[in-house]
């Protein structure tokens, strides 16, 4: 089968990161399936703007699955009665905004999802270079998570080997900005903000805010973010 049929899964937050992911997926001639996450985020706005930017990159479908990491707590990203950070990033340390378990979490249901497709691609948007010192945003873990799910499914055992990929893990936030731009992406659909308002506007001091505001300036690129 030639990549131009192969059905491939997307995980898309609606952020700048993962719409480029599925940009590149697309160009690729991958016929992609978005799958977004409410886990219980802080901001519902990013599942909005997933919508749009599905619709907008010719996702041939997209699904958002709901489940609680809520219910867990442990960050600032899923319990209200932890502040979400805006002094910027601190080089070494690993923010309250890190998410206990998340991308293994969005990872396994994008491999459910893959077996029930017979796709064998996973595109996931971790990048380690201009990130928040997630540990499962590091190489490390996409290979660590690809060797799980080769021996886990079904379709591995019979022979057909799923890879994830994660294309933007070596680029700077401003090569991430201008490759997505070259494949026309609409930066102005995404939502980054870890506290973006219902109408999605952003608040500018966040860590993830900060890191796209930084972005754009490298990439010297006008920042089509809107702030509230």
């Amino acid at each position: 089968m030639s990549s131009a049929v192969k059905p491939a899964v997307v995980l898309l937050s609606g952020g700048l990161d993962s719409a480029t992911v599925l940009a590149m997926a697309r160009s690729q001639g991958y016929r992609c399936h978005a799958l977004s996450v409410d886990y219980g985020q802080r901001s519902q706005a990013e599942l909005q703007a997933a919508r749009r930017v599905a619709a907008a990159l010719g996702a041939a479908e997209h699904r958002v699955v709901r489940i609680d990491l809520g219910g867990f707590g442990g960050s600032a990203l899923t319990d209200a009665a932890i502040d979400v950070p805006t002094a910027g990033v601190q080089a070494g340390v690993i923010p309250v905004t890190y998410v206990p378990a998340r991308n293994t979490v969005l990872l396994s249901l994008a491999l459910g999802w893959a077996e029930v497709l017979e796709a064998q691609h996973i595109f996931f948007g971790a990048n380690a270079v201009d990130y928040s010192g997630y540990p499962d945003c590091r190489p490390a873990f996409i290979r660590a998570f690809e060797s799980l799910a080769n021996v886990a499914t079904k379709m591995s055992i019979e022979g057909r080997r799923i890879s994830v990929l994660a294309p933007l893990i070596d680029l700077s936030k401003a090569d991430i900005i201008r490759a997505g731009a070259a494949l026309g992406v609409d930066y102005a659909l995404t939502v980054t903000c870890y506290q973006a308002d219902d109408e999605g506007l952003a608040c500018g001091v966040c860590d993830a805010c900060r890191l796209r505001k930084a972005g754009f300036s490298a990439a010297g690129m006008a920042d089509v973010t809107r702030y509230r």
